[in-house]
């Protein structure tokens, strides 16, 4: 640590296409997926590390001193790169540029400022180091750090890896396997070839979550600089470092010689112009959600990756997350282009929950997906954006989803007799509560999941208009939510009905799926009383600064802490550990319930979120994360940038009126 600065705090940079670079606020990697160069090579899929990181550092006349530190084992670091850290900041304010920025305070008093960023496209990572004040003699060392691994992998030192280098007049590029995108180099330095392995690099974070935790990286040479403060008349950046990184494609040919200070400053300008477009710093984060499919398993178009660093694009967190990200954000042509690429894929009703990383089948195993994808579409058709055929498109998949459903389809779905949809079989996770490890599933949820009606009956309300086929079964299921699902004894709903198939059967868990009944979707299912005590028992029971509770403390099984190894934490995924997008649904019911005044309002801000929004500094930068431990301080765990925690936070903020809406938000190119 270094004033404060830390390696809890991680910062994000996303290339729009799936690929990304990320690290910590203190520079240490503490996980295999923080990496500098990380692309996708069939956006937003196959993802892979191609460089890892590097150690950087300065010669002055009173020697080498470090701007970079790593991790080797326990408590041993290499450098001391952390401990000269005097700044860093990466939201654009003070008069900061809106990306990662170091300043670095060495032993001598020489101070050197360290930038980086992504441009969007797969233009590459763009890096530069400055001096900052008057010194003499001052050079510039950069080692990169390659792997070309999976990005989920780890690599390790072996004879296979190509050290040689393609060097050309401001151009290094290497190529070390034969099947992975190699790396090309465009600087204003000086490359001289060390090749080297460096061994034992550990992660602690993986370390911490019982995976895998040391790597081996190569090293294949050296980048150098002088380094001197830009002349009196010269332009800001005329004396820099630069150094941009970007995937070359096997086959392709060494690049051509070009000034290595104008393409940064080239890429520097424009997407500096392009975030400061951006409303607000919330909604230029919320932006590296949205990314270019091209892979060949999947529909081409836009779509949202679910979260940074380890989610693809998923299904039911599409559609929960585009509500957000996209309709309260004014970008209505992203939205349409999702939704209109998603509605190609219904298969027998359902939507594919996920589309895997290697060109698999896409997974058809979430009952909610669907039926999210009808409330998205739902709330896109009231923009008015939509053209006849964009209507006709979408009203068609909605029509088939919700056929599928009423005349049953994959895993037991089906609307039954009293107009609930039942689902679920033995040995799969279809509700958003879907951990699972091995054959057992956690939390299995079969039968008549509370959210899963509400979902089912918004779907049939939204549809309803345009179709006969549906008013009756409408009707039919409302009068059976309002008889099955009210719990006298406790004073709120069940979170199943006829659990395990079983008619009768209920069980009674306090958990936050019952809000949907009442706020998160346009048809509230209960009536004022019965919804104002569902919304002043979770309130009381589940909520916390961070989100809401997945399990209330006291239930049977609950977890107040999500740590330990993969068993450990997926069993307790959804048994007391809090996540923040489901705020969304519970401060829409607490308005509603109050009368939706400008006083309630008011209340709600002050009440759910100042805290949120406390929390976008405490892991991922200007973002919220997945989870949170249950019990208190609720540190964050999980993936530390998650889209439907931002998508919603989006939503509720556009809902309490913190903020307008973007008219005119920024195209990536």
């Amino acid at each position: 640590m270094a004033n404060g600065i830390d390696a809890q705090r991680e910062w994000l940079e996303a290339d729009g296409l799936g690929g990304y670079a990320s690290g910590t606020a203190n520079g240490l990697r503490t996980r295999r997926y923080h990496a500098l160069l990380l692309c996708a090579t069939t956006p937003p899929t196959g993802r892979m590390v191609l460089v890892n990181g590097f150690d950087a550092w300065i010669e002055t006349p009173a020697g080498r001193q470090d701007l970079s530190s790593q991790c080797y084992a326990p408590g041993v670091i290499g450098g001391d790169g952390a401990q000269h850290l005097e700044q860093f900041g990466c939201d654009g304010g003070a008069g900061r540029a809106p990306w990662p920025t170091w300043i670095y305070r060495c032993a001598d008093g020489t101070r050197v400022q360290q930038t980086l960023f992504v441009a969007p496209g797969g233009a590459g990572t763009c890096l530069s180091w400055r001096l900052l004040g008057p010194a003499r003699g001052v050079r510039l060392g950069v080692r990169p750090f390659l792997s070309g691994r999976d990005f989920h992998a780890l690599h390790h030192a072996n004879a296979a890896f190509r050290f040689d280098a393609e060097v050309a007049p401001g151009r290094t590029a290497w190529r070390p396997y034969p099947d992975v995108p190699g790396v090309q180099a465009c600087h204003n330095g000086r490359y001289r070839h060390d090749p080297l392995w460096y061994y034992r690099f550990l992660y602690e974070a993986e370390r911490e979550r019982g995976l895998d935790c040391e790597e081996d990286l190569a090293a294949p040479g050296v980048f150098e600089w002088p380094l001197a403060a830009a002349a009196p008349g010269e332009p800001e950046d005329a004396g820099d470092a630069v150094l941009v990184l970007a995937p070359v494609d096997a086959a392709a040919a060494p690049p051509a010689d070009t000034d290595a200070l104008a393409l940064h400053r080239r890429l520097r300008d424009a997407e500096h112009a392009r975030r400061l477009s951006f409303p607000t710093p919330l909604a230029r984060a919320a932006d590296a959600y949205l990314v270019q499919r091209r892979s060949p398993a999947a529909p081409a178009g836009m779509s949202i990756i679910a979260g940074y660093p380890w989610f693809a694009d998923w299904g039911r967190d599409t559609f929960i997350s585009l509500r957000g990200l996209c309709l309260a954000s004014g970008r209505l042509d992203v939205a349409r282009q999702i939704l209109l690429a998603w509605a190609a894929t219904v298969s027998e009703g359902m939507l594919p929950n996920r589309f895997p990383d290697r060109g698999a089948e896409p997974e058809y195993n979430s009952v909610d997906a669907s039926l999210w994808f009808v409330v998205a579409v739902g709330d896109f058709l009231a923009t008015g954006a939509a053209s006849a055929a964009d209507r006709r498109t979408l009203d068609a998949a909605v029509q088939a989803i919700l056929t599928g459903y009423a005349n049953g389809t994959r895993h037991g779905i089906r609307a039954d007799a009293d107009g609930l949809l039942a689902c679920g079989e033995a040995g799969v996770q279809l509700t958003w509560m879907d951990a699972k490890v091995g054959d057992w599933v956690v939390t299995p949820r079969i039968g008549k999941p509370v959210e899963v009606q509400a979902l089912w009956l918004n779907a049939l309300a939204l549809a309803a208009p345009g179709d006969g086929r549906w008013p009756a079964l409408l009707e039919r299921g409302r009068a059976a939510f309002r008889l099955r699902f009210w719990n006298a004894e406790r004073g709120c709903l069940y979170d199943v009905v006829d659990a395990d198939h079983r008619s009768g059967v209920n069980d009674a868990a306090l958990r936050p799926n019952q809000v949907f009944a009442v706020g998160g979707l346009p048809l509230a299912l209960l009536d004022p009383l019965p919804a104002r005590r569902v919304v002043d028992l979770v309130e009381q029971q589940l909520w916390t600064p961070a989100g809401l509770r997945s399990l209330a403390p006291g239930e049977p099984g609950y977890a107040p802490r999500y740590q330990g190894d993969v068993r450990s934490r997926d069993a307790s995924y959804h048994q007391g550990t809090v996540w923040p997008w489901l705020m969304g649904a519970f401060v829409e019911a607490w308005v509603r319930v109050r009368g939706g005044g400008a006083d309630v309002r008011a209340a709600a801000r002050e009440r759910f979120l100042a805290p949120l929004q406390a929390r976008l500094e405490i892991a991922g930068l200007g973002h919220l994360g997945e989870i949170a431990d249950g019990d208190a301080p609720h540190a964050p765990r999980g993936c530390p940038f998650q889209a439907w925690s931002m998508g919603e936070w989006l939503r509720l903020e556009r809902m309490m009126r913190v903020e307008p809406a973007a008219s005119t938000p920024p195209a990536r190119t």
